[in-house]
């Protein structure tokens, strides 16, 4: 008869703080539509897991379900790269090929990586207590990529014990874009910067031009950084199924059916990592605030460097498109146009934010395999 009650007997009260984080991110999901395809599992996730006995990950010495998938698709990184194809099957490079000069300001947004890197790093430095090293600082400054896939990549590699903070940090701003960008925008540019007209080019691109530029990119990339290769690799091996145009079929099914089989595995996967033992910390509190300065440092280093390139520039370029160089694609593309519009209705912005936002998708993948690269040298 005991065994009946085992469950209720071995209720803690982190585990119902748990529950109710998890409601929370579900609650968001459902009732706000954020990122819906990412929340809602990883919120039903952390329950699943907090359940007493936890047999979803492990019961009497053997691995639960979420664990297989969790060694399966995050410790080998599969879910990651995967998901990679299905962005790059989703993205179009053309109008980022219209307008090449966007990829300075993907690479400008990315400075949020570094700028949480050194703070990370220097809270460590004053309390050592918290055990945040270069590789536990790179973890959580990746969250300035503003990229959920980066971000696990790297923390796998560097900081597993924080995966499910910085996975859940990563997606939840990335969800929250529509609130966090504005007032950074506004504080940082003035209304005749907002009011910016910028002419969208019309030239045509060459199908040969749109095929070989994942296929360069890839090289690239693999020769400055290969431990990229996996990120920038798949990523551009997505969009070039998509260009070839002899692979429709395949082009669809990663948009749509990849993308969403993989999503739901690796969202509940990643709440199965929000046990309170390893969640209910004080780091934890830390990464969430740490994440949020990444995402301001991202903002904001897109918007200033477009005003210091208007210094010299005769075409003066719109500093609201810097804030789409980071990486939440299309979120903030879209943000920076409806920001457009609400300044100056006859203003359109969505190409140029477009152009921003896919090149911070490629400039997050190589900033990850630069970190990646970089730290463990420097460790040495």
């Amino acid at each position: 008869m005991e065994a009946l009650f085992q469950g209720f007997l071995n209720l803690t009260w982190q585990s119902f703080v748990m529950f109710a984080i998890g409601g929370t991110l579900i609650f968001l999901a459902v009732k706000k539509d954020y990122e819906p395809m990412l929340l809602l599992p990883i919120g039903f996730g952390a329950i699943l897991v907090n359940l007493p006995f936890s047999a979803v990950w492990e019961y009497e010495e053997a691995d639960g379900v979420l664990k297989i998938l969790y060694n399966a698709g995050i410790v080998t990184e599969l879910f990651p790269v995967l998901i990679f194809v299905a962005i790059g099957a989703m993205i179009d490079f053309a109008p980022l090929l219209k307008n090449p000069k966007m990829l300075f300001l993907g690479a400008a947004a990315q400075f949020g990586i570094f700028a949480t890197v050194v703070v990370a790093v220097l809270i460590g430095g004053a309390f050592p207590s918290l055990g945040i090293d270069l590789k536990v600082g790179a973890a959580i400054g990746i969250l300035g990529a503003a990229d959920g896939p980066t971000s696990i990549f790297v923390a796998t590699k560097f900081a597993p014990q924080l995966l499910g903070p910085i996975s859940v940090a990563a997606y939840s701003y990335m969800a929250l874009v529509p609130i966090i960008q504005p007032p950074i925008i506004k504080a940082l540019t003035s209304k005749k910067e907002r009011l910016i007209r910028m002419e969208y080019s019309d030239k045509k691109i060459s199908k040969t031009t749109i095929i070989l530029f994942p296929v360069i990119v890839t090289v690239i990339a693999g020769i400055i950084a290969p431990i990229c290769a996996p990120l920038v690799g798949l990523l551009m091996f997505g969009n070039l199924i998509r260009v070839s145009g002899v692979l429709e079929r395949l082009s669809k099914s990663a948009q749509n059916e990849l993308a969403n089989l993989v999503t739901l595995l690796l969202g509940i996967t990643i709440g199965s990592t929000m046990r309170y033992e390893q969640f209910l910390q004080p780091m934890t509190l830390l990464i969430m605030s740490l994440g949020f300065a990444a995402f301001v440092f991202d903002t904001a280093g897109g918007v200033l460097f477009v005003k210091f390139l208007n210094l010299f520039s005769k075409n003066k370029i719109n500093p609201m498109v810097g804030a789409a160089g980071i990486s939440a694609f299309p979120m903030s593309a879209r943000l920076v146009q409806k920001m457009g519009v609400k300044e100056d209705p006859h203003n359109f912005l969505l190409m140029p934010a477009v152009s921003a936002n896919v090149a911070g998708q490629v400039a997050s993948a190589i900033a990850g395999g630069m970190v990646l690269a970089i730290v463990p040298t420097l460790m040495q």
